[in-house]
């Protein structure tokens, strides 16, 4: 296995995660409901213990692990759709626009898991596994508010 590809892959997950914390920090300043400042938290919550896990491996492996975002793309516009959610104060466009940022992440475990699956040894593959089955969980979270918000 090639250390240098592991880490890679790693650092694309650090770096998803440090794009969720971002994310939900930016949209707990800016709303002003407690419930979902409560929410914003726990999510980066979650994102802060899978980062803590990746830089642990990365620096196993002898690797730098990333430490900034690159919210653009498509995470950028999620992050501008919630910003402007808040904006409005429409709670449903809010969580829209979270559900869409919980896609993408799931995507890019989905990505790792998928296309990298000969450069990651077990212990790697079952940390993975183990933290997209924790981000699913924020995932099913988001979109059972909507699903309840829709039934109003």
């Amino acid at each position: 296995m090639n250390n240098e590809a592991q880490i890679e892959v790693l650092n694309t997950l650090i770096v998803i995660n440090n794009d969720r914390i971002e994310g939900y920090e930016t949209a707990s300043t800016e709303t002003e409901e407690t419930d979902l400042k409560n929410l914003f938290a726990d999510l980066q919550q979650t994102s802060r213990q899978c980062k803590g896990e990746l830089i642990g491996e990365v620096q196993k492996l002898g690797g730098t692990h990333e430490e900034g975002t690159k919210i653009t793309g498509k995470f950028f516009r999620v992050w501008m759709d919630v910003k402007a959610a808040l904006m409005g104060n429409d709670r449903k466009a809010i969580l829209n626009s979270c559900e869409y940022g919980e896609n993408v992440a799931q995507e890019t475990y989905d990505d790792a898991l998928r296309n990298n699956i000969e450069e990651l040894n077990a212990a790697q593959k079952t940390m993975l596994t183990a933290q997209q089955r924790l981000l699913k969980t924020d995932h099913e979270t988001i979109k059972g508010l909507i699903a309840m918000l829709e039934q109003d």
